[in-house]
């Protein structure tokens, strides 16, 4: 079970990421980032009322640290792919958001057998080889530092969200929408770029939000039945998702194609 959570939690965040980007593209990735925490934040308190739980102070606090990973990550993430081929910054990404969370996982005493780090030490380059496009120098170059602190954002993300009981509910990932908005909205100012909406075109970015909170709802989900490691390394493999659709619908090159 804690396998196909994982993986339909891949699915919803490639097709939201494609999404997301492809709105940023038209527009702004800041202001379609910020639509997005909060059209997200609405999705969970939704299923916040509709379901059971008893969160504690530390799961509301876990909830929080992963808002900032989640709407941080997003935002760059957005940025990175609005600049350039769809397939530049999300393998980074990915990468970054299955090392972390692995290693929080065996930190706080997850032993995966032998066959599973083989499995996952496969799975890391495969995440790279199975979601890259080829581009020039200056593409790459330009992708890395957005692709880096989005891979560092969603490790938190997982890390964070990780580390909910399955008692607490979805409280937690309410509080996380919410602190990943604030967040976007400070980063953009910090940063001097415009994060309040402005355009029609970017309410595509409540879209990519509610497919985010399903993708993390999953996730949550798939490490409440199962390994953090393991599920942080299936969920990252969204940018299959994510450069697939690129290759449908924006006809962009894949690797060996």
């Amino acid at each position: 079970m804690a396998v196909l959570l994982s993986l339909a939690a891949a699915l919803a965040y490639g097709l939201s990421d494609f999404v997301g980007g492809l709105a940023s593209r038209r527009t702004s990735a800041w202001p379609v980032a910020f639509i997005g925490s909060v059209a997200a934040f609405a999705g969970a308190v939704v299923l916040t009322l509709a379901t059971d739980g008893s969160p504690t102070r530390a799961d509301l606090w876990w909830g929080a640290l992963a808002g900032v990973g989640s709407g941080t990550g997003g935002a760059f993430l957005y940025r990175g792919l609005a600049a350039g081929r769809m397939g530049v910054v999300a393998p980074i990404s990915a990468v970054g958001a299955a090392l972390l969370p692995v290693g929080v996982g065996v930190a706080t005493g997850e032993r995966p057998d032998a066959l599973v780090w083989l499995g996952i030490l496969a799975a890391v380059p495969g995440i790279w080889l199975v979601s890259r496009e080829p581009g020039t120098s200056g593409d790459l170059a330009a992708g890395i530092v957005d692709g880096v602190l989005a891979g560092i954002g969603f490790g938190v993300l997982f890390a964070a969200m990780g580390q909910v009981p399955e008692e607490a509910g979805l409280a937690p990932l309410a509080l996380a929408q919410l602190v990943a908005a604030v967040a976007v909205a400070l980063t953009a100012s910090a940063l001097g770029a415009q994060w309040w909406p402005h355009d029609r075109s970017q309410a595509w970015g409540a879209a990519a939000g509610l497919l985010g909170t399903a993708a993390t709802v999953t996730f949550l989900l798939a490490t409440q039945s199962g390994l953090l490691t393991i599920a942080s390394i299936l969920t990252s493999l969204y940018p299959a998702i994510t450069i697939a659709l690129a290759a449908v619908v924006l006809k962009e090159r894949i690797q060996g194609s």
